[in-house]
């Protein structure tokens, strides 16, 4: 089998179909990253170049490698309490402010990849109840949702290999919040996996039966997007939110020029929005 270079006129085929079916926009020299993300499907579905792979990609009727290829495509590197200020700033600032609700605190994380980002969330949580004992009473309900299938699994099944563990967890965390469970692998457990539930959800569809939240995390995802999509995420966004909620964005995406529904709220460090 080979994996040769797509033909120009394949590659930007391939580009059109991504962005339609999920909002990813490619370069137009990013040819090395879809040899990458996708030489691995070629035996799998048994074809003999990556020029066949995407031409049966292209078919309509190829349903199951069209969702391994989005898969592929979309699935990004992450790792525990990514960027630290986030977390911080939900125990700092954003808790407090809400410890007073008779109801569950309502955070979404809207790409949750394999699952750090959620959970990175449910010990943030966890921490603030236990140095600030009688506040959140109702805790928190935390969803997450993403593309991938493939990521949604390992986000359910919340075990962790070593080198995934090593990246970004405290030793004090893992010892508190990991059980092992053989083999160099460690599972999250049960009272803080219990307070995440994870479902399938595009970005580019309805957010309708999501209901409302008070804090949305979705950092890191709109580089990938074109200015219009970002715009049109922002705006859903907006309507996901309950009036004077948190949006945290990634630490190099800016909402300007996209939305006027937000004020922008400076902190040390780090920005977040707030809904006006």
């Amino acid at each position: 089998m080979t994996n040769k270079d797509l033909q120009q006129n394949e590659y930007d085929q391939f580009r059109l179909f991504l962005e339609q079916q999920c909002g990813i926009v490619l370069g137009e020299n990013k040819q090395y990253l879809v040899k990458s993300r996708l030489a691995p499907l070629m035996s799998r579905f048994n074809v003999g170049s990556l020029s066949e792979l995407v031409t049966k990609t292209l078919a309509v009727h190829e349903r199951q490698l069209r969702a391994a290829v989005v898969d592929a495509m979309t699935t990004n590197e992450t790792l525990w309490f990514r960027d630290q200020y986030p977390f911080e700033l939900l125990k700092t600032k954003l808790f407090p402010e809400f410890k007073a609700l008779n109801r569950p605190l309502k955070i979404w994380s809207a790409a949750s990849s394999s699952g750090q980002e959620p959970y990175s969330i449910a010990m943030s949580v966890a921490e603030f109840q236990a140095s600030n004992p009688g506040v959140l009473k109702m805790g928190a309900q935390i969803i997450g949702t993403d593309i991938s299938n493939t990521m949604l699994d390992m986000c359910k099944n919340a075990e962790y290999d070593a080198l995934a563990l090593a990246r970004g967890l405290s030793a004090e965390r893992r010892k508190k919040f990991f059980k092992d469970s053989g083999n160099g692998m460690a599972q999250v457990v049960d009272s803080l996996k219990k307070q995440v539930s994870f479902r399938h959800l595009n970005l580019l569809d309805s957010y309708a039966l999501m209901g409302k939240f008070d804090i949305i995390f979705c950092r890191n995802v709109l580089i990938y997007f074109s200015p219009e999509v970002k715009a049109k995420i922002i705006a859903q966004f907006s309507q996901a939110l309950n009036p004077k909620g948190y949006l945290f964005l990634g630490a190099s995406e800016s909402m300007s020029g996209l939305s006027t529904d937000f004020d922008m709220v400076r902190c040390n460090p780090g920005i977040i929005y707030q809904k006006k």
